[in-house]
């Protein structure tokens, strides 16, 4: 095979934000951040979600308040452009 044909594989850090959580994987994924992880500088990859902070793997769910934005919503803008008003007429 012609070595310039793939992409590099390395070890790579992928840094879960949300929960401060870092992994060590495998991956030909491109960045320009590095940081030293356990003594050695890896390349960096920041993500906002990981299975340390995923609600279905850590099962604390966060509950959305939907009915206070329909609210806010109708209350910025009344009945304009409401398609069940309009149903409802």
């Amino acid at each position: 095979m012609k070595p310039e044909g793939h992409p590099e594989y390395r070890e790579v850090v992928f840094h879960d934000l949300s929960c401060d959580f870092k992994f060590i994987t495998r991956s030909t994924i491109g960045t320009r951040e590095t940081i030293t992880h356990e003594g050695k500088e890896y390349p960096l990859v920041k993500i906002e979600v990981s299975a340390e902070s995923h609600p279905f793997y850590t099962g604390k769910h966060k509950i959305v308040d939907t009915a206070g934005r329909v609210e806010k919503f109708r209350q910025k803008f009344g009945s304009v452009g409401s398609k069940t008003a309009v149903a409802a007429g």
